[in-house]
């Protein structure tokens, strides 16, 4: 064997061995975000102000500020690394995150997106919306989409955590925003599973965030390649 091909040979084998390692120390937290109580009854949405958006619908839609599934587990939850990570420099995904507006709801209703990555609002209603991001450290924006606007893009340069997003045409339409720095954060559907992929081994809080029953933390320990499991349960505020 010549010495270039051995050579090749040699930085070959420990290139692969430096992937296999990278994707051994990758490891994730699993768990299940659940309401504890009797869930509270919500009033339909009352959408006859705009017959485009009552149409839109056969049956009586309700809020998403609750949404549980079977055994109470609980959608809309935004789970995430609070704090832990040794490095906060992670680029933006190419991936552009979507929010629709289709009739006359955000959809998702809770989003994470990272610094730098594009999102795009869209319009599919044929009625007027407008996109009221209550941002405080990015730039707050208000702008119109009329009928004939299918489409909206924005990117955060700052982290923001949690503002919402409101449609001044509609006082129904809310959803909330996230914009992180990192990419380790999810949102719970509504079976209530979680799972954050592709931490290194270490010890991490881990926070998991409600739009009106407040927050839960936990201390997680993630080893080389393993998966850490932690529960997270809301519960409804006691009345005094």
């Amino acid at each position: 064997m010549s010495y270039s091909k051995l050579v090749s040979l040699v930085v070959g084998l420990v290139f692969s061995a430096g992937l296999c390692s990278s994707a051994l120390a990758a490891g994730s937290i699993t768990g299940t975000v659940k309401f504890d109580g009797k869930a509270p009854n919500f009033k339909a949405i009352n959408m006859d102000a705009d017959p485009i958006c009552s149409a839109a619908y056969k049956d009586a839609v309700y809020p998403q500020t609750l949404v549980l599934g079977d055994d109470n587990t609980m959608g809309n939850v935004f789970v995430y690394v609070k704090s832990g990570l040794t490095k906060n420099d992670y680029p933006a995904p190419a991936e552009t995150v979507v929010i629709d507006q289709k009739g006359c709801n955000y959809d998702p209703h809770v989003v994470g997106v990272m610094v730098g990555q594009k999102v795009k609002f869209l319009n599919p209603d044929g009625t007027l919306h407008n996109v009221h991001i209550m941002s405080k450290v990015n730039d707050e924006m208000n702008l119109a989409m009329p009928k004939f606007r299918t489409e909206l893009e924005k990117t955060f340069e700052k982290a923001e955590f949690m503002f919402p997003v409101k449609c001044d045409v509609h006082p129904w339409m809310t959803s909330w925003m996230a914009v992180m720095s990192n990419p380790f954060f999810t949102v719970t559907k509504a079976d209530g599973k979680f799972e954050i992929k592709n931490l290194p081994a270490g010890t991490y809080e881990i926070e998991a965030w409600h739009e009106k029953l407040g927050t839960k933390t936990a201390t997680v320990t993630v080893t080389e390649g393993g998966t850490a499991t932690t529960d997270f349960s809301f519960s409804a505020p006691t009345k005094n």
